[in-house]
């Protein structure tokens, strides 16, 4: 039997420009299907219009351009997609996999994010939806899901644990972990590179991909870049913005933090000798496996 093709991708939210935390995503993602002979999209998860800021999925794409990471295809908007996230919610409704949900989050406070399964007996049925605002949660049936990180090594986790989530919001909105399996599955992804703050993403991405019968992803989580007060690189931080007059010395910090050792002067070659040495080089085995690295240590 012939593998798939390799096909990455990097999905960011448009909540803000990029940063270097999100740069170092970026370039895991692109030189591991580069690496690969893999074609690399991008995908704009536009689907949380309250967290959006106006203009950014036009700078994160400037960015990407500026810093010589050239992505195949179009871009993928979520936001044009709502029908077949729509299908997904009925697929999954017609199997009884979700259950509507009417907790507040004030009724939920004492369980500390792990949702205690109190609506999990709701019917699903049209003449039994409650009059009140609910949301649909995928019954998880308190599954192990074990998956074979490609940096991290064998995961384990306990759905119980991670509780039913949510795939479409009281407020009508699609959840990220619907939207992210529908997409994964249209654009035929076979592999992702992402930050360690989603491997919790993996098992509750796994669980919704076998109810609706989609294909298996292999994964890979690679640390995040923190600051010394151990707060994550990200928008909500004000991390600052990808600079976009001279990329080249962040890439070549950007392949440090993600251990490909960049021989020195790197950074007085062109850019594009950068991202092909890169390409050349890339070793997965050489990236961290640690949760997090701390920026001013790289």
């Amino acid at each position: 039997m012939t593998a798939s093709p390799y096909i990455g991708r990097f999905a960011p939210s448009p909540t803000g420009p990029l940063h270097f935390g999100s740069l170092v995503a970026a370039l895991a993602s692109y030189l591991d299907a580069r690496h690969q002979n893999g074609t690399w999209l991008v995908r704009m998860e536009d689907i949380d219009p309250p967290r959006e800021q106006p203009g950014a999925a036009g700078k994160i794409l400037k960015a990407l351009e500026v810093y010589g990471l050239h992505w195949d295809g179009e871009t993928l908007y979520q936001s044009r997609r709502s029908s077949l996230y729509e299908d997904a919610i009925e697929q999954l409704r017609r199997q009884l996999a979700i259950y509507p949900c009417t907790c507040s989050r004030k009724q939920l406070q004492p369980y500390h994010g792990i949702y205690p399964g109190l609506c999990r007996n709701a019917s699903s049925n049209d003449k039994d939806l409650p009059d009140t605002p609910y949301a649909w949660r995928l019954n998880s049936h308190d599954e192990v899901i074990k998956f074979d990180d490609r940096i991290q090594g064998l995961q384990c986790f306990d759905m119980k644990t991670l509780g039913d989530f949510i795939v479409k919001r009281k407020e009508k909105l699609y959840a990220y972990q619907l939207a992210v399996c529908v997409d994964d599955e249209f654009q035929k992804i076979t592999h992702i590179v992402r930050g360690h703050d989603l491997i919790d993403s993996t098992p509750r991405q796994i669980s919704l991909q076998s109810a609706l019968g989609m294909n298996r992803i292999t994964y890979a989580h690679i640390p995040v870049i923190v600051q010394d007060n151990g707060d994550k690189l990200s928008k909500q931080n004000l991390a600052p913005e990808l600079p976009l007059d001279e990329p080249r010395p962040l890439l070549v910090k950007a392949l440090q933090a993600l251990g490909q050792e960049p021989p020195k002067g790197l950074e007085d070659e062109s850019k594009a000798d950068i991202i092909n040495w890169g390409v050349e080089n890339w070793n997965l085995n050489q990236i961290a496996k640690s949760s997090s690295l701390l920026e001013s240590e790289l």
